[in-house]
C-alpha cells in the first residue's frame, strides 16, 4: 500500500486535477489579482508561521511537529473546490488557485520541510528532501497534473465526460488512503491520537478562519473570500501523506496528515455553514466587488462560448 498504493492514489488524484484545468485557470488571476495575493501570502506565509507557533504551543515531539509543517505546506486540491461550490465561492478562483499553488509547492513544500527537519530533527539530516527527493515531488505533484492538462487540450470532450467520475473517484481515494494509513498505523496513532485531534482542528479552524478574514479585512469581495477560504483551509492531506511514508520514509511523520483528513471534513463543513449563516446570500453586500466578480465570470463564460462555437474553430 505505502510503495506503490499511495503513490499510485494520489497520481489518480492530480491526474483528475489536471483534467479540469486549461492555460485560462493560470492567466484569469489577471483579473483578479489582489484576491489572489492575499490567497498566496496566506497559504505561502501566515499558514506555516502559525503551525510553527502551534507545534511550540501543543510540544509536540519533533517527528510530529515535522509531520504538521508538511501537512500545513501542503496546497489545497479538488476537496476545496467541492466546498466552495456547495458555499457559493468563486470556484473560478479556487481553480485558479489551486493550480497555480500544484506549481509553487514543487518549491515551497521541500524547503518548509527541510527548514522544519532542520529545527526539529537537526540530527536526522538523511530525512531531508535532497535533490533527488526533490525531483520526487515533483513528479508526484506535477507530472499527473500536467498529463491531465495534455489531455484536455488533446481530447476535450473525453475530459468532460470524465470530470465527474474522476472528481468521485478522488475523493473515494482520499477516503480510502487516509482510512489505510489511520488502520495500519493504529496503534501507533492511539498513542498521539489526543494530542493530533487538538492542534489538527486548531490549525483547520484558524486556516478557515484566516483564509476568509483577511481578504475581507482588505476589501476581497465575499465569494472570493469564501473561495479563499476553503482553498487555504482544506490542505491536501494524500499528498503530505505520500510524501512523509515514501519519499522521507516515515510513517510517524504521517500520522498528522490522517488525523487532520478525517477532522477536515467536518471543520469545513461547520466553518461552511458558519460563514454563509452570517454573510446571507454571497454577493449581495459586496457592491462594485460583488459586480467586478460577476463580469469576471461572465467574461469566462463568453471566452469558452465562442472558443466552442463553429466560428471559433479553424
Amino acid at each position: 500500500m505505502t510503495t506503490i498504493g499511495l503513490p499510485v492514489a494520489l497520481g489518480i488524484i492530480m491526474f483528475g486535477l489536471g483534467l479540469s484545468l486549461t492555460p485560462r485557470d493560470f492567466t484569469r488571476v489577471a483579473r483578479h489579482p489582489k484576491a489572489v495575493i492575499v490567497a498566496l501570502v496566506c497559504q505561502l506565509v501566515l499558514l506555516p508561521a502559525i503551525c510553527f507557533g502551534l507545534v511550540l504551543l501543543f510540544r509536540l515531539p519533533p517527528v510530529l511537529a515535522v509531520g504538521m509543517m508538511l501537512l500545513a505546506a501542503s496546497p489545497g486540491g479538488t476537496t476545496a473546490n467541492l466546498y466552495s461550490h456547495l458555499f457559493r465561492g468563486d470556484v473560478a478562483l479556487n481553480i485558479s488557485l489551486t493550480a497555480i499553488n500544484s506549481v509553487l509547492a514543487v518549491v515551497t513544500l521541500p524547503l518548509i520541510t527541510n527548514l522544519a527537519i532542520a529545527y526539529f530533527l537537526p540530527e536526522n539530516d538523511e530525512l531531508g528532501l535532497q535533490l533527488a527527493k526533490t525531483i520526487e515531488v515533483f513528479a508526484i505533484v506535477l507530472l499527473p497534473v500536467v498529463l491531465g492538462m495534455l489531455v484536455r487540450w488533446w481530447r476535450p470532450a473525453f475530459a468532460d465526460r470524465m470530470d465527474k467520475p474522476v472528481r468521485i473517484a478522488s475523493v473515494v481515494i482520499l477516503v480510502v488512503v487516509i482510512a489505510g494509513a489511520i488502520v495500519s498505523n493504529l496503534d501507533l496513532l492511539m498513542q498521539n491520537a489526543g494530542r493530533l485531534a487538538g492542534i489538527t482542528v486548531v490549525f483547520c479552524v484558524l486556516s478557515l478562519g484566516i483564509g476568509y478574514l483577511v481578504p475581507r479585512v482588505l476589501r476581497v469581495d465575499r465569494r472570493q473570500s469564501i473561495a479563499s477560504s476553503f482553498e487555504i483551509g482544506i490542505h491536501n492531506a494524500t499528498l503530505a501523506i505520500v510524501i512523509a511514508q515514501t519519499v522521507i520514509g516515515s510513517i510517524e511523520m504521517s500520522l498528522p496528515a490522517a488525523v487532520y483528513g478525517v477532522l477536515m471534513f467536518f471543520v469545513a463543513l461547520a466553518f461552511g455553514f458558519l460563514i454563509r449563516g452570517r454573510g446571507g446570500e454571497p454577493g449581495a453586500a459586496d457592491g462594485a466587488d460583488g459586480a467586478d466578480a460577476a463580469t469576471g465570470v461572465a467574461a469566462d463564460a463568453a471566452a469558452e462560448a465562442d472558443s466552442s462555437s463553429p466560428s471559433a474553430q479553424p
